[in-house]
């Protein structure tokens, strides 16, 4: 039988477009310029989807205002229950009445970005999970975050596996919180960190926590922030590097793999820093000349030895799942 030739059109067409989806690195990206919150880049970037891991984020910024108002301290020990136990996802395996600081759990949050430290915390801080989530929407109104919705402090999908009734964000809003972070609380002292042990003192040896974000190290200025994965939010990053004292934010939200994910990001990060401006150089006045008594000076014609060119190490990547 012969196909019509716009039936011919219109099917190249789907296909094409089909195509075209299936390879784009995300559904959503933006690049920002952490001192003025200038968009550098912007693509898709009001497009809601779930963050995944990158809730936490917002679970460290609820946390450290309450470490900043007193009713809580890094020192302050928090003892897992059974609901905290039974977390699934990536964990540090909390077992049931074992007990760790506020501090030792937020470095289990961020590095290993454990579950089960981040309902524990969440518990822990406000007396139910419940009221620790109002926190976070109540954060996410006073940053702006205007499609923002918060259900959990973890990021893990519902129970429903529905994502329109999980946790739900935007790229701009995620830029919005991260510039919020990098300048007003201290998460870059826990996201840069690229390994630590948790519980040392555990009877079966602790837990080596490996930071899952794979751009600390390759890519120069890479200090945080949080990666996330789920099947219905895809692989997701909120990355931050500072070069020459200049800043750059980077979200991506929903790219079908990590490899895909990582070097996007790379990417946007690399044309970032290159579409800021050059920063303003002082003039100074010339020095006035020394006295004739002044302590004489050896000359020599060797030119001082040039500084290195600093290079991006090239990214490496594992099959170790990313969350």
């Amino acid at each position: 039988m012969r196909v019509p030739r716009p039936v011919l059109s219109f099917l190249f067409l789907a296909f094409g477009l089909a195509a075209a989806r299936a390879a784009a690195p995300y559904r959503g990206a933006i690049v920002t310029e952490a001192e003025t919150g200038k968009v550098i880049f912007q693509d898709s970037a009001d497009e809601i989807s779930p963050p995944a891991s990158m809730t936490k984020l917002m679970t460290f910024a609820v946390l450290h205002d309450k470490l900043a108002a007193g009713t809580l301290t890094l020192q302050t020990p928090v003892t897992a229950n059974a609901a905290d136990a039974k977390m699934g996802g990536t964990q540090v395996w909390l077992k049931e009445k074992e007990t760790f600081s506020v501090e030792d759990l937020m470095y289990a949050m961020m590095i290993q970005s454990a579950n089960d430290a981040a309902h524990a915390l969440a518990r822990a801080a406000s007396g139910s999970v419940e009221a620790f989530v109002a926190e976070m929407n109540a954060k996410a109104k006073a940053l702006g975050m205007t499609r923002t919705t918060f259900r959990s402090p973890h990021g893990l999908p519902p129970a429903d596996r529905r994502a329109v009734d999980g946790d739900l964000t935007t790229p701009r809003d995620y830029a919005t919180l991260c510039r919020y972070l990098v300048l007003e609380t201290d998460v870059i002292k826990y996201t840069s960190v690229q390994v630590r042990d948790f519980g040392v003192n555990r009877p079966n040896g602790p837990v080596h926590m490996i930071n899952h974000d794979h751009l600390l190290g390759k890519i120069p200025g890479v200090d945080g922030l949080k990666t996330g994965f789920t099947n219905s939010a895809g692989f997701c990053l909120a990355a931050t590097a500072q070069r020459n004292g200049r800043r750059v934010i980077v979200v991506v939200m929903g790219s079908p793999d990590r490899k895909v994910r990582d070097l996007k990001v790379a990417e946007l990060m690399e044309q970032g820093f290159a579409s800021l401006p050059a920063l303003a150089t002082v003039k100074t006045s010339p020095l006035p000349a020394p006295a004739s008594d002044a302590i004489p000076t050896v000359s020599t014609d060797k030119a001082p030895a040039a500084k290195p060119v600093s290079t991006i190490e090239p990214i490496t990547f594992t099959v170790t799942p990313s969350h």
